[in-house]
């Protein structure tokens, strides 16, 4: 049972208390804080202005709630203050649960998938992201001046990496593996097997202890997805893995076809056949789609490979059954975290009703693809915000999973960033085209 004198001690204990949360589009929004009783506090939240965060109400119907979770308080230590971390959820000014906030919707679906199937899930984030010399980028995109810090021994980069993964195990994060990938590839931050809800929290934590550590050694922690032209992307590979109410592996069958049993393959089927619909969630903002071209390392091909890298889903190489998961590799951290996995688990049940299996794998580098044989092809992921809106918008199962009020709301947001970029005369329109 929790214990709210002890909470409020700890609470008492940090420099500053702030409670997050993530609006539609997967910005990181935080309220900074004063407790007071500790058990009211956490039982009636924080009011805010919603129709103030993207997504999440209008002037007429503005107020919400933050209420804050009592098991995502963690202190999380940095140079000049101990930050008090809590993590938030949404409702509505009467107390129920806001139909907007897309933590709502990773419960519905995770409470859905045990009611419905007896599934149980893991997932394991694993964030590329670049740290950067500077953060003034010049007019021309073809002459950027930010840099990438070059791996070296000595570097500063490695040693925010090693600050970033200190700084998150002290506040309760758990981190499976760190890499330094050679120039110009990413550092990797691959977050341990863990629930769904624990591992979009923790994204949420990494976001934020890595913008606030980068500077202190100079550096710039983006997470747009291409910040810079001729580089690789900032990415988010999500690996699931399942398991019945026992604990039983799901996803594993040492008699079945590459050792994937029939639901893994079904859960596989339903990845590869909605991905269109829903890349406006894996891949959220005008900026995502510079990513997917061809010879690159972003996926582009709807389909799925064993131990192939080029594949959008990948089965990595495993022992057993408790190692035995799948590897989605076309999102990116431009989106909603808490979207993200919710509609990756929504696609991979939607399979497993319809039993669509998945085909045989994809053999060879698909990055190297040749080009599609028409504008629209179906075959490849959407490579615009604007044929992934279309996809979106023409999607009875998008339409059903996220329900008419996050659907609209989310589908509005995205349609005003669409919109936004297309009709914004940029200095490279002036450069190339000025002698018209």
């Amino acid at each position: 049972m929790l214990n709210f004198k002890e909470l409020e001690q700890k609470i008492n204990d940090v420099d500053t208390l702030q409670i997050f949360t993530t609006d539609l589009n997967g910005r990181s929004v935080t309220l900074q804080v004063h407790a007071g009783n500790a058990e009211s506090f956490f039982k009636k939240g924080v009011g805010f202005d919603g129709s103030s965060v993207p997504g999440y109400g209008t002037v007429d119907n503005s107020d919400k709630l933050l209420i804050p979770l009592p098991d995502t308080f963690r202190k999380v230590p940095f140079a000049q203050e101990n930050l008090g971390f809590l993590i938030g959820k949404i409702n509505e000014e009467y107390g129920e649960r806001s139909l907007l906030d897309p933590r709502a919707l990773l419960e519905r679906v995770v409470e859905q998938a045990e009611a419905e199937f007896g599934f149980r899930f893991l997932t394991a984030p694993e964030h590329e992201f670049f740290l950067l010399t500077g953060d003034e980028f010049s007019k021309d995109i073809h002459t950027d001046t930010a840099g990438y810090f070059h791996t070296d021994p000595r570097d500063k980069g490695e040693s925010v990496k090693k600050e970033i993964v200190a700084v998150l195990k002290q506040g309760g994060g758990q981190i499976g593996k760190t890499e330094q990938q050679h120039p110009p590839f990413p550092l990797v931050i691959t977050f341990f097997w863990l629930g769904p809800f624990k591992n979009a929290q923790g994204t949420g934590l990494f976001f934020s202890i890595t913008r606030r550590a980068a500077p202190y050694q100079n550096l710039h922690a983006p997470f747009l997805t291409k910040h810079l032209h001729g580089f690789t992307r900032n990415a988010l590979h999500i690996h699931i893995s399942a398991q019945d109410l026992e604990g039983n592996h799901l996803f594993y069958n040492p008699n079945g076809s590459d050792n994937l049993s029939e639901t893994a393959r079904f859960f596989i089927g339903g990845i590869i056949k909605y991905a269109r619909e829903t890349s406006i969630i894996m891949a959220a903002t005008f900026n995502s789609y510079k990513a997917y071209v061809i010879g690159k390392e972003a996926p582009i091909v709807r389909g799925w490979g064993l131990k192939n890298r080029s594949s959008m889903v990948r089965v990595p190489y495993a022992e057993g059954g408790k190692d035995t998961r799948i590897e989605i590799r076309s999102p990116d951290p431009s989106g909603n975290i808490y979207l993200q996995i919710a509609t990756l688990i929504g696609m991979g049940l939607q399979g497993v009703r319809e039993k669509i299996d998945c085909g045989n794998p994809d053999i060879g580098n698909l990055s190297d693809t040749k080009n599609a044989s028409h504008l629209m092809d179906t075959n490849f992921l959407p490579r615009n915000m604007f044929e992934a809106l279309v996809e979106a918008e023409n999607s009875s199962f998008l339409k059903d999973f996220l329900g008419d009020p996050l659907y609209c709301q989310y589908m509005s947001l995205k349609t005003a960033e669409w919109e936004n970029y297309r009709t914004f005369v940029t200095p490279r329109e002036h450069k190339m085209n000025f002698h018209i």
